[in-house]
C-alpha cells in the first residue's frame, strides 16, 4: 500500500534565538486512511517525520520552494502559477536566491542524502522509488474539481482588511469551516482523503475553526499538509491527466534539478486543451 506524506514546510529555518515556525505534516495511503498528522518544528524534527513515515515508492509533496537558482525575480513555475490560475485569484510568491528563506531547499538537500529522489514530473519515477516534489495548496483547491470552486480560491488565509480585524476572523473562521467541510466529502472521491480516520485531523471536523491568529495558523497548517498528500495521491494515481507541471521547460540547475510545480488542472487552466506534456501516472505499469 503506497503511503502518500504532505508537508507544509516553515520557509525560514529559524534559529536558536528564534526558532522556525510550525511545519504542517500528513501521511495517508491509497485508500484515504490518515496514517499520521501533525506538525513539527525546524528542519531537523520534519526529516525526522519524513524518515518515520519512509517506504519504498512513498510519493512526498512539499509546499515549499524546493530548487531555487534565480538570482533575482520569480521562477518560470511561479510565473506560470499567476499566468494559468490567476482567473481563480491565485498566484505565487516570488523565490530566489536573494531571498533568506531557504529551508525547501535545505530540505532537498536533506531528502536526496537521505536516499528520497526529487521529481520535476516530467519523467516517470520506478516504482520502488521514494519520491518527492513541490506542489501549491491553492493550485490543488482551484484545479481538482472535487473541491467546487469554480471561479476562485476561497479565502482562508488571509481576509483583506475591508473588515475590523474581529470581524475579520469571523468571516475567516466561516470560510475554513466551509473548507474542511469540502475536504471530508473526500471521504467518497477517487482518490480519497478520510480525514475521520485520525483523531488529529478528525478534530478538523469536530471543532469550529478558532479565531485567535496564532491557533487558527496550527490549524491552517494541518490544512495545507493535508491538502499536499492528496495532491501526491493524486498524481501518483493520474498522473498528467489531472494534474500539469509548471515551469516545464525552465533550465535545469547546476546541480542537474528543474525547478517545477505539479499542480492539479482543469482543462482552462493549461496553455492549451492539450498543453501538459503526457508522462505516465507513477502508480501505473508502463506496458
Amino acid at each position: 500500500m503506497t503511503r502518500f506524506l504532505g508537508v507544509d514546510l516553515a520557509w525560514a529555518e529559524g534559529s536558536a534565538s528564534k526558532p522556525a515556525n510550525e511545519s504542517g505534516l500528513a501521511c495517508i495511503d491509497e485508500t484515504g486512511l490518515v496514517l499520521d498528522a501533525g506538525w513539527a518544528r525546524g528542519t531537523d524534527a520534519v526529516m525526522a517525520w519524513i524518515e518515520s513515515q519512509w517506504e519504498p515508492g512513498a510519493v512526498l509533496a512539499i509546499d515549499a520552494p524546493l530548487v531555487v537558482s534565480n538570482p533575482t525575480g520569480m521562477r518560470l513555475c511561479e510565473r506560470e502559477t499567476g499566468s494559468r490560475y490567476g482567473s481563480w485569484h491565485v498566484s505565487a510568491n516570488a523565490s530566489n536566491l536573494g531571498r533568506p528563506w531557504q529551508g525547501g531547499v535545505t530540505i532537498r538537500r536533506r531528502l536526496e542524502t537521505s536516499g528520497w529522489t526529487y521529481t520535476d514530473g516530467l519523467a516517470s519515477t520506478p516504482p520502488a522509488t521514494a519520491s518527492f516534489f513541490e506542489c501549491y495548496p491553492y493550485t490543488t483547491l482551484v484545479g481538482a474539481e472535487e473541491f467546487g470552486y469554480a471561479d476562485k480560491r476561497p479565502r482562508y488565509k488571509r481576509m483583506g482588511t475591508s473588515l475590523p480585524p474581529a470581524e475579520r476572523r469571523a468571516a475567516r473562521a466561516i470560510v475554513c469551516d466551509d473548507l474542511i467541510q469540502r475536504i471530508w466529502r473526500l471521504t467518497d472521491a477517487t482518490p480519497p482523503l478520510d480525514l475521520g480516520t485520525h483523531p488529529v485531523s478528525d478534530s478538523l471536523v469536530t471543532e469550529p475553526s478558532p479565531l485567535l491568529d496564532r491557533a487558527y495558523k496550527h490549524r491552517e497548517d494541518l490544512i495545507d499538509a493535508l491538502l499536499c498528500a492528496w495532491t501526491a495521491s493524486l498524481w501518483w494515481h493520474r498522473g498528467t491527466e489531472r494534474c500539469q507541471v509548471l515551469g516545464a521547460v525552465d533550465d535545469v540547475s547546476e546541480e542537474g534539478h528543474r525547478p517545477t510545480i505539479i499542480a492539479p488542472a482543469r482543462p482552462a487552466q493549461r496553455r492549451t486543451a492539450a498543453g501538459a506534456r503526457l508522462v505516465t501516472a507513477p502508480g501505473t505499469s508502463v506496458p
